[in-house]
């Protein structure tokens, strides 16, 4: 036997599994990106943002080397919560449902401490830290009343907690209760809390 070889083969036998980890964390979306995190993040299945190709992130200033790209199979396979608010925008109860945000993005290696800019497709920005998004209870809503929420309207994501059970909103106004919740959440920025 070529000991040359045998040890060439073993190094590169070593490799495999990291190969194989890479190329899971980079397999191609079953449907449309629908939610990119990026920034501090563990995971990655895309490169730097394309001037030419990611003009809606390019008008809003949004900038990374890496990122991670989430589609509604995805985050289907996440576990839902339903939960009950008073909507600010017509002042009844809907049922909305999806993925604790705290999920989400744990999925894609953010740690419990950080720190993040959730965007909306109008450009709306919400800073928030990862702890009180646990601390709230926020989903990323993928449905509403039992249908799945629209580009256009309210969706495809909403970032939105039940504002009528929590202490620090509960008592505000209803047109006050929301302002840390982004419809049309098509983007995070994750840094350091």
């Amino acid at each position: 036997m070529n000991k040359r070889h045998f040890l060439g083969g073993a190094a590169l036998a070593g490799l495999l599994p990291v190969a194989g980890s890479a190329a899971a964390a980079d397999a191609p979306r079953k449907g449309p990106g629908l939610l990119t995190v990026s920034g501090l993040i563990g995971k990655s299945n895309r490169g730097p943002v394309d001037p030419a190709l990611d003009q809606l992130m390019v008008k809003h200033k949004v900038s990374f080397d890496k990122a991670f790209v989430i589609d509604a199979d995805a985050l289907g396979r996440l576990p839902a919560v339903k939960i009950k608010p008073t909507l600010e925008y017509d002042a009844k109860v809907h049922t909305l449902s999806g993925p604790l945000l705290t999920s989400v993005l744990e999925s894609v290696g953010v740690a419990p401490d950080a720190m993040l800019g959730m965007r909306a497709v109008d450009g709306y920005v919400v800073p928030l830290k990862m702890a009180d998004a646990r601390t709230y209870r926020m989903i990323v809503a993928t449905e509403m009343d039992g249908a799945p929420l629209v580009l256009g309207g309210l969706g495809p994501q909403w970032g939105i907690y039940e504002a009528d059970t929590l202490a620090a909103f509960k008592d505000k106004p209803l047109k006050e209760r929301f302002a840390l919740c982004p419809w049309g959440l098509y983007s995070i920025e994750v840094s350091r809390g």
